[in-house]
């Protein structure tokens, strides 16, 4: 069988109608955005036409409200200090999650150095954030509430609009990063009640190297890049209009593919789920059962007595690419601060990987994953001394067989 992709949350391949439509501005379209000349001209006509995809796929109130960035993190960057740095003089308190994304922790870490304090809200075992603990966390002093519309590691959907109210109630900006769940879940700000939302094309098939940051006209935002007045003044420097022209085309694909993408995930999560869970003993799975409460192409099972880089890379031998975690957190070893939030034991943790699906995937395809994975956690586990001692009944299982 061919190589089956399944790290869909890590990035997406450019579909061909995106990179098509990116490809003269490449060459022969190259002129600048900020030129007065008609190559000029045409480059900022591609950007209006931009603007108006993004807008009418999350219902922006107007095409002005969207401000195209490098990438989800720098959208979540001044999202969340150029929010701060706004409203500083009516406070400088910020409400967070516990699993929000390292761009909106760090952020919030950062801007600890410049006076800035913020509240951590707990999440419960399953990830969800209760309004009622948002509510008790505001001070007098907030300025902002940040929350993930669904989380990138396991997948929960918050309840964004009813935290919204508590915001509006307020009078505190909200900033929702939909950078997992843009293009696999509906949004509309409006009624979704954001003041500032990020998308990350490269996660619904468009290109990588631009972000879309989202902002109400109601919402007050400082630069953190300085220089010319691209973008309305929020963010300088020549556009990446071939990335940007790449994110529009995207954007209105999945506006029109959106339901089926999501039935289609969904139908391929729940079967690969319910096959694991009887082919592999000992193995759990991180975040709300699949159904309306879980992004529908995420996974993320932890799997006892043995690590997930290993089943990673031997699944990577057999063809089959995983996550041993999230991306954003992957390369520096540690164990996802999500799963700590949530109180997953460490050796559980260890022993995690994300699986996460996308629209060209095959139920033959999941069968086959079905087939190998426990092939290999059965060959882990031959070498592994924590399965020896259990199976000796020197140590216990965390997980119900």
């Amino acid at each position: 069988m061919p190589a089956i992709y399944l790290d869909h949350q890590a990035s997406t391949p450019v579909l061909p109608e995106v990179l098509e439509a990116m490809r003269p501005w490449f060459a022969d379209a190259f002129g600048s955005p900020s030129s007065i000349h008609q190559h000029g001209l045409r480059a900022r006509d591609a950007l209006q036409k931009a603007r108006e995809q993004v807008a009418g796929f999350i219902n922006a109130e107007s095409p002005d409200d969207i401000i195209f960035t490098s990438g989800a993190t720098e959208s979540s960057n001044l999202a969340v200090k150029g929010t701060a740095w706004a409203n500083e003089r009516r406070g400088k308190h910020i409400v967070i999650t516990a699993i929000e994304h390292p761009a909106v922790t760090n952020s919030a870490e950062f801007l600890q150095s410049q006076g800035f304090s913020s509240t951590i809200v707990k999440v419960d075992a399953q990830g969800f954030a209760d309004p009622k603990d948002i509510r008790a966390a505001l001070r007098n002093d907030t300025i902002l509430i940040c929350v993930q519309h669904a989380n990138h590691d396991i997948g929960t959907i918050q309840p964004v609009r009813e935290i919204a109210e508590i915001a509006g109630e307020r009078g505190i900006a909200i900033f929702v990063d939909a950078s997992a769940s843009g293009g696999w879940l509906p949004i509309d700000v409006q009624q979704m009640g954001a003041s500032l939302l990020s998308l990350a094309p490269h996660r619904f098939y468009g290109p990588k190297g631009v972000g879309v940051l989202y902002r109400s006209r109601r919402a007050r935002l400082t630069p953190l890049v300085h220089g010319g007045v691209q973008e309305g003044g929020r963010r300088a420097g020549t556009e990446n209009v071939a990335a940007i022209v790449g994110a529009g085309v995207a954007a209105e694909i999945a506006a029109r593919e959106l339901k089926q993408r999501a039935a289609h995930t969904r139908k391929l999560q729940e079967r690969l789920w319910e096959q694991l869970r009887k082919g592999i003993p000992y193995i759990k799975l991180n975040g709300p059962t699949p159904g309306d409460s879980r992004l529908p192409t995420n996974l993320n099972i932890s799997i006892e007595f043995v690590e997930g880089e290993g089943i990673a890379l031997m699944a990577d031998v057999q063809g089959i690419s995983v996550a041993s975690g999230a991306a954003c957190v992957s390369k520096a070893l540690k164990i996802s601060p999500v799963l700590t939030a949530i109180g997953l034991d460490h050796a559980l943790a260890q022993g995690n990987i994300i699986i996460s699906l996308g629209k060209d995937n095959t139920e033959a395809e999941i069968d086959h994953v079905a087939q190998t994975l426990p092939k290999i956690v059965s060959r882990l586990r031959s070498m592994s001394p924590m399965w020896d001692e259990f199976q000796k009944g020197n140590i216990a299982s965390q997980i119900k067989p």
